[in-house]
């Protein structure tokens, strides 16, 4: 059985498509992960999942209701942490927590239930008397991850929910999330720019691009993509001849240049290595370091894209600026 259905979802701003006719399922139950840079469409198609947003065309089914036609009953039944911040300060965790029940028409005998129960959940039961104010950043998103079950959603949407967190904080985050997935047989969607986040967390991840779902597996399934082993040797001096020959060799798979780092994929990358090195030493090349290893999320999003997803999101920054810049001119 689905938790969400999505067909031909679209949504454009005059004649930009920022989401262009999406189509996917996510089982009941399932951990399900969106995953692109900055500005490929996972925030906006989390906004007309949530209806936040209405859709251009197309449809979308979420707990077993349409957000076109029946958007009360969907936000009913769902749960969202947004990507910005949206707790008051001024309130104890428990007053957040309580406002929130309230807002969601549960009875008081109810709310002080479900209050211990999500404070428990989140691990902030000693604080729930404490300001927010006084919050640490992991320990205010996972308040908004207790506020977002207070009401038993049967979806439970994440929207980059360990941005700017630090490493050890964003691995307590996760573990939180793999809790609420199994003991509460909860659906949950999330988008992230991480992939070791998608790796760790998701059943499945859809990676997207440019509001284009261009794949959709198993974290393990998107990674045989590249089947083989992953080889990068960075050099001084000009790779090209190298490369060139390199794609010649039925036993390379793919090779790419990214600065000064060629990057291969192969079968038996260990046997490999002392042949590559002697072809490199041949067209000239002087290797200074040699790494192998398995293929990552990573290395299959540059392998869809052309490019890393820090790349792109500097190329958009770099883009908007230029954009901004000579507007001002003007």
């Amino acid at each position: 059985m689905n938790s969400i259905s999505l067909s031909n979802l679209t949504k454009k701003f005059g004649d930009f498509s920022a989401v262009d006719s999406v189509s996917l399922d996510v089982e009941s139950g399932e951990l399900f992960g969106l995953l692109g840079p900055n500005g490929a469409g996972k925030t906006t198609i989390i906004n007309m999942l949530t209806t936040l947003m209405a859709q251009t065309a197309g449809n979308a089914i979420v707990a077993g209701f349409n957000t076109r036609t029946d958007p009360d009953s969907v936000r009913r039944n769902i749960g969202v942490i947004f990507q910005e911040p949206s707790l008051d300060i001024g309130l104890t965790g428990e007053e957040n927590l309580d406002f929130h029940a309230m807002m969601y028409g549960i009875g008081s005998v109810e709310r002080e239930k479900r209050i211990a129960e999500v404070l428990s959940v989140v691990g902030l039961t000693d604080k729930a008397d404490i300001l927010v104010e006084k919050y640490s950043g992991g320990m205010k998103r996972r308040l908004e991850i207790a506020r977002g079950l207070i009401h038993y959603p049967k979806v439970l949407f994440l929207d980059e929910p360990t941005l700017g967190l630090d490493a050890q904080t964003r691995r307590k985050i996760w573990e939180y999330i793999k809790y609420l997935n199994r003991e509460y047989a909860m659906t949950i969607v999330l988008t992230t720019h991480y992939m070791e986040e998608a790796d760790f967390l998701c059943d499945r991840v859809a990676v997207i691009d440019h509001g284009k779902i261009i794949a959709s597996d198993t974290p393990d399934g998107l990674k045989k993509i590249l089947e083989g082993d992953l080889v990068s040797l960075e050099n001084t001096g000009d790779p090209g001849n190298f490369v060139s020959a390199l794609k010649r060799d039925p036993w390379v798979r793919e090779v790419h240049v990214e600065n000064l780092t060629i990057f291969i994929t192969i079968n038996d990358g260990e046997k490999r290595i002392p042949k590559l090195l002697s072809m490199a030493q041949s067209h000239g090349l002087q290797i200074t370091s040699v790494n192998l290893r398995k293929p990552s999320l990573e290395d299959v999003f540059i392998h869809l894209t052309g490019s890393n997803i820090r790349e792109q999101d500097e190329n958009r920054i770099s883009s908007r600026h230029e954009s901004m810049t000579r507007r001002m001119r003007r």
